[in-house]
C-alpha cells in the first residue's frame, strides 16, 4: 500500500448507484485503479458488461470498470488505501463492517453521504481511519448501468475533513482525487460542515417528496417554503445545540451575518439557484419512486432527536417525520394536497 502517489492508490467505491458512479466514472476514464462495489445485481452485471454510462446535461461519457457484487466482497484479497463511502446513511454501519476486512491499516473510508455518517464509520474502523464529507451533486439512476448526472464538475461541490487532524496531509490528497469530479474544499471543521449540509437538506429533500415534485416546483407551492424554511431554521438550532459553528459551504464566501435565520436562507436559496435543475427530484423521492424507504430519520429525525435532548422541541421536523413515515408505510400517498397537512 503507498501514499506517495495519488495514482498508486487502490481505490473503491461502495455504492455505485447514481452519485458513487458518477463520481467513480471520472476515477475511471483518468486511469486510476478502481472497484465498484455494489448492492444491485443488475446494475452489477450492466457495467462489467458495457461500462457505466454517465449522461450530463451537455455531454455523456462512458467508463469500464470493474464491478464487483456485495457478496463478492469476502472473496477479495487485495485491500483497499480508500474507501469512498456512498451509501444511504441508514446502511453505514453494516457496510463499513462489511467492508473493514479489505480496508488497508492506513487505509480511509470516506463517507461521501447525507446525514451526521462520520461518527458511525469511526465506530467500526476507527477515527484515525475516518474521513467526514459534505457534497451537492444531483443524480439519478432508475436504469441499470446509466446515471443521469444534472451537475457537471463545474457544478458540482465537496468538502473534506478528517476526524483526526493527523490526517491532514492524506485527506489533500483525496481532495485531489475528488477534483476530477468537482469543487472540492478541505475543512478543518467537518462536523459543523456536516451540520449546515443537513439544515439545508432538512429543509428540502424530505419537504418536497412528501410533495411528490421536484424541489424548484415544491417550493412554489403555497405555504410550502416558510414549512422548508422553518425546518431549516429547526436544524440550525439543532446543530448549535450539537456544539457546530456556522461554516459557509457550498463554495459560498463566509457569512457576513450574525443571525442564524439569515444564513439558513442564504444556503437555501444557493442551493436552489445553483444546484437543482428544474426536473431535479430529491434522493428522498427518488428512493420512494422506487418502493425504497429515504433517509428521513437520518436527516429531520435527526434534528428531531438532538433538539430533544437539548429539552427542546422541532414541531415542523417532527411533522415532516411523521407525514414521511406514513407514505412510506403506506397509509398516506405523496401528492401536492399534503401541503394542508403542515396548515397550523
Amino acid at each position: 500500500m503507498s501514499w506517495e502517489s495519488e495514482r498508486n492508490l487502490k481505490i473503491a467505491f461502495v455504492g455505485a448507484g447514481a452519485q458513487g458512479a458518477s463520481i467513480g466514472a471520472d476515477f475511471a476514464l483518468a486511469g486510476l485503479d478502481v472497484t465498484f462495489i455494489e448492492q444491485w445485481p443488475e446494475h452489477v452485471d450492466a457495467m462489467n458488461e458495457h461500462g457505466i454510462s454517465v449522461n450530463m446535461p451537455m455531454r455523456s461519457i462512458n467508463a469500464n470498470v470493474r464491478a464487483k457484487h456485495l457478496c463478492q466482497v469476502a472473496e477479495l484479497r487485495e485491500r483497499f488505501d480508500v474507501i469512498f463511502l456512498v451509501v444511504k446513511a441508514y446502511d453505514t454501519r453494516w457496510t463499513c463492517q462489511l467492508v473493514e476486512p479489505v480496508l488497508a491499516s492506513d487505509g480511509l473510508v470516506v463517507g461521501v453521504q447525507n446525514g451526521m455518517t462520520q461518527r458511525a464509520i469511526a465506530s467500526v474502523v476507527g477515527a484515525e481511519r475516518t474521513v467526514g464529507a459534505v457534497f451537492d451533486m444531483a443524480s439519478n439512476m432508475f436504469t441499470p448501468g446509466v446515471t443521469n448526472r444534472q451537475n457537471d464538475r463545474d457544478t458540482s461541490w465537496f468538502a473534506l475533513g478528517a476526524l483526526d487532524p493527523a490526517n491532514r496531509e492524506r485527506v489533500e490528497r483525496v481532495a485531489e482525487l475528488l477534483r476530477l469530479s468537482g469543487r472540492v474544499e478541505v475543512t478543518d471543521d467537518i462536523g459543523s460542515a456536516k451540520w449546515m449540509k443537513l439544515i439545508v437538506n432538512a429543509a428540502q429533500l424530505v419537504p418536497s417528496a412528501i410533495l411528490n415534485l421536484p424541489f424548484a416546483e415544491a417550493v412554489r407551492v403555497p405555504g410550502m417554503a416558510k414549512v422548508m424554511r422553518a425546518a431549516g431554521y429547526e436544524a440550525m438550532r439543532a446543530a448549535q445545540a450539537d456544539g457546530a459553528s456556522i461554516v459557509p459551504i457550498l463554495g459560498m464566501p463566509p457569512t457576513t451575518t450574525n443571525d442564524p435565520d439569515r444564513y439558513v436562507d442564504e444556503i437555501f436559496d444557493e442551493v436552489l439557484k445553483t444546484f437543482m435543475m428544474p426536473d431535479t427530484l430529491t434522493t428522498v423521492l427518488q428512493d420512494w419512486h422506487k418502493g425504497r424507504r429515504g433517509e428521513v430519520l437520518d436527516i429531520n429525525g435527526h434534528v428531531v432527536e438532538t433538539l430533544e435532548r437539548a429539552g427542546r422541541g422541532a414541531p415542523v421536523n417532527r411533522r415532516i417525520v411523521e407525514i414521511a413515515r406514513s407514505i412510506e408505510q403506506g397509509s398516506l400517498t405523496a401528492q401536492v394536497t399534503n401541503s394542508s397537512l403542515f396548515a397550523t
